[in-house]
């Protein structure tokens, strides 16, 4: 048995075949509009086809089901390679049916999920922009443009009522650039002219409070920020490449948005640190084959922070070094955990998995992508819905849906469709 720190440094005993249940194994809507998380078994409980509306739920429901039906026409279903239509057609359905009519994308429905993690969030609003449903993207990101704190710096998570934070966790820097990729992102998927500019009108506190949040962050030697708590959700002193890479990523979209904006100042600002922190983590980061901590030698899943499709270009050294991070990462069921020195417990996660997807397409290796959508596909629950994890033994566990999980997917699918890839 291995011991491991948990969060507010208590300790949990791991093992290399940890067991975790299966939260829920879908989420679905019945007759009067509320959700509900449905229950792992051998017996599933019917739903209306191409929709996730329970047939109990009657005529209301075939109602709320032709909705979904038409939302999903409405926009642009990404074609998957062979065999996996379903899991892009139920990624997008499971995303929409976790979507709250104010914009709170909730990343699950069992209730320790049933929060908005502006990061997971800002992807959700990305694969909506990307598959045609940029005014839920927009309302996505609204959502977060309310909760944004005086200081630009925000919360891990947030009550999808509104009504402010759960608990006391510490604030995530990384998050400020990851709102301005998303930003960004969805800027590109819009007609330039009237459309842009309603999106960066709508936007607009959003994103100054955003840049100008990065640009304090990383107004230190180098650019490199302070260390702070990132994906991996655990109290951290120690910089992580987790935290820099997104704010890099970030600053380079926040140099687009203040130049369309008008903001000369505030773009010129964000290259000159673009450059400057781009520079520390090759630098520093980068002569230990860009590993998670400064100074460390344990790969990470942020080394795909570096990639596109948060980068213009790919650098073939970097390709490299996140080529070995996968073998590192890999579990016993095929997946791969967080990073490599993430505990000892034998299971895959669902997110990075899905976001080494997304990397393998964008850099143009459509099989190494292919590879990862099928095992994520294989790993799905009888709804056809995506864990957050998978067990040693093949074992589902956590909620599902997962909608950060739904959103790589997405896109991972979007950009093989596209046949995109850019290796420099």
């Amino acid at each position: 048995m291995l011991i491991a720190a948990g969060w507010g440094g208590r300790s949990v005993y791991v093992s290399r075949n940890a067991w975790k249940p299966l939260h829920s194994a879908a989420v679905a809507i019945g007759a009067d509009q509320e959700r509900v998380a449905l229950p792992a078994g051998p017996t599933l409980t019917p739903l209306i086809p191409r929709s996730r509306v329970l047939v109990s739920a009657g005529a209301a429901g075939q109602a709320l089901a032709k909705e979904q039906r038409e939302w999903l026409a409405a926009g642009s279903i990404p074609t998957a390679p062979a065999g996996l239509q379903d899991m892009v057609d139920t990624a997008l359905l499971d995303i929409k049916t976790l979507l709250l009519p104010n914009g709170a994308a909730v990343a699950g429905w069992s209730e320790s999920w049933r929060y908005v993690w502006p990061r997971d969030a800002s992807t959700i609003a990305v694969a909506l922009s990307r598959t045609g449903h940029v005014d839920d993207a927009l309302l996505v990101m609204k959502f977060l443009q309310r909760q944004l704190p005086p200081d630009g710096r925000f919360k891990p998570r947030y009550r999808p009522d509104e009504s402010g934070v759960p608990d006391d966790r510490p604030e995530q820097t990384d998050v400020s650039g990851w709102v301005l990729w998303a930003v960004a992102q969805m800027l590109d998927d819009v007609p330039a002219g009237p459309e842009q500019v309603k999106l960066l009108t709508e936007l607009r506190q959003l994103i100054d409070g955003c840049t100008r949040a990065a640009l304090q962050i990383t107004n230190r030697p180098g650019g490199l920020p302070e260390p702070s708590n990132d994906y991996w959700e655990i109290r951290d002193v120690r910089l992580s490449l987790g935290t820099a890479a997104p704010l890099a990523f970030g600053l380079e979209a926040a140099i687009k948005l203040q130049a369309v904006l008008g903001n000369a100042e505030l773009s010129r600002a964000a290259q000159e640190r673009t450059t400057l922190l781009r520079a520390s983590i090759d630098q520093k980061f980068g002569v230990d084959g860009y590993p998670r901590y400064l100074g460390g030698n344990d790969s990470d899943a942020a080394i795909a922070f570096l990639l596109p499709p948060f980068t213009e270009r790919a650098d073939p050294t970097i390709v490299k070094a996140w080529r070995a991070a996968a073998r590192q990462m890999l579990r016993p069921a095929g997946g791969l955990a967080p990073g490599a020195g993430w505990k000892n417990d034998g299971i895959s996660w669902t997110p990075q998995t899905a976001l080494f997807a997304l990397t393998a397409a964008s850099v143009g290796d459509r099989p190494t992508a292919v590879h990862w959508l099928t095992w994520l596909s294989n790993h799905r629950t009888g709804y056809g819905a995506l864990p957050e994890q998978v067990l040693s033994d093949g074992a589902l566990a956590g909620p599902a849906p997962l909608s950060w999980t739904d959103a790589f997917v997405l896109l991972a699918v979007d950009t093989l469709d596209n046949e995109f890839g850019n290796v420099r």
